[in-house]
């Protein structure tokens, strides 16, 4: 999803009411007094404008745009398997560009835009979908569990053994190698090198978070300048031009190599936030109960069960307004008619 179709965790009312309005023009009983209503509600703000859209754009991947949609009586069934022709469709589409051939002077610039990026995720040597988590065994011998959404590309030779992280999140086990080849994961922020270790890399917008659990790895950013060692039981941040402070590692971090997402007195926002990343469906949090903390364990296979789990542990209830939208609110929250 783009930047621009992708609102923060916390709830929004603009996003609630949009959803409130798609969930009414898709039942089939909406009147023309509604429809003149809604049209008012969307010409009252950028906000509310900038909201449909959002919601629109969550719901293209299961139903045409209202306005398209000849009887909006769709059943679910209905809508879930015109959900999967779209993401046919789109990964054709990204298969067909990872094979069009382009000049020196573009390809730079459009391995970095959204299609780029998904067309060479999925030309990569190993790679994984929304929700999906695999382990694959190289050729040495090396363990690596991929993350939901998550590329690299293998380069063994002679004198190295190297990973490319193209995106997401990954667990690595490395293995002895009978002629010492040195192992290393190469990022757009820098390399890092295995020191005999067990150890996470996940890729995101803020940069590279390296976990260390067994032995150590050496963190070398991609200017050069700078370089550390991150001992087991510790974690770092970092960047193309620098690397912050070192914390403690939280174990529970590898959780999701076991189809789990374990929560030790997290917030309920961080949490959410991290669901997020296994479903296509729209997960948001109320501000006011996004600070409770959780504990708990849950499942990353079933988002909904996991839902449940949450809405339990956190005392909170799940809104619905459409079976691929749900808010998490205060159990005893009100919702005008």
């Amino acid at each position: 999803m783009s930047a621009a179709h992708s609102p923060p965790i916390l709830a929004d009312a603009a996003l609630e009411q949009a959803a409130d309005w798609f969930a009414l023009l898709i039942s089939g009983e909406a009147s023309a007094a509604d429809r003149a209503r809604w049209q008012a509600w969307l010409q009252a703000s950028p906000a509310h404008l900038q909201a449909w859209h959002y919601v629109e754009a969550i719901s293209q991947r299961i139903v045409a745009p209202v306005q398209e949609v000849a009887d909006p009586r769709l059943t679910v069934d209905k809508l879930q398997a015109a959900n999967e022709r779209v993401r046919r469709r789109r990964r054709s589409l990204s298969a067909l560009l990872a094979l069009v051939g382009v000049g020196a002077a573009g390809w730079a610039a459009w391995r970095h835009t959204p299609i780029g990026d998904t067309a060479l995720a999925l030309a990569a040597d190993f790679h994984t979908g929304m929700g999906e988590i695999r382990e694959v065994v190289l050729p040495d011998g090396t363990r690596v569990w991929l993350n939901t959404a998550t590329a690299f590309n293998k380069d063994y030779r002679d004198d190295l053994r190297r990973l490319e992280m193209l995106r997401g999140e990954v667990l690595i086990t490395t293995a002895h190698d009978a002629v010492a080849r040195p192992f290393v994961v190469d990022t757009p922020a820098g390399r890092m090198r295995a020191l005999g270790t067990r150890f996470t890399v996940r890729q995101d917008a803020a940069g590279i978070l390296l976990a260390v659990y067994q032995g150590r790895v050496e963190i070398r950013t991609a200017d050069g300048g700078t370089t550390a060692i991150i001992d087991a039981g510790r974690q770092a941040r970092f960047s193309a031009d620098g690397i912050e402070a070192v914390a403690p590692a939280d174990d529970a971090r590898q959780a999701w190599s076991r189809g789990n997402l374990v929560a030790n007195d997290l917030p309920l926002g961080e949490l959410v936030g991290e669901l997020r990343r296994y479903t296509r469906q729209h997960i948001g949090v109320n501000a006011d109960v996004a600070t409770r903390r959780v504990f708990g364990t849950f499942p990353l296979g079933d988002i909904d069960k996991s839902l449940e789990l949450v809405a339990y542990a956190a005392r909170v209830r799940i809104r619905r307004p459409l079976p691929w939208w749900a808010t998490l609110e205060a159990a005893d929250a009100g919702r005008s008619p």
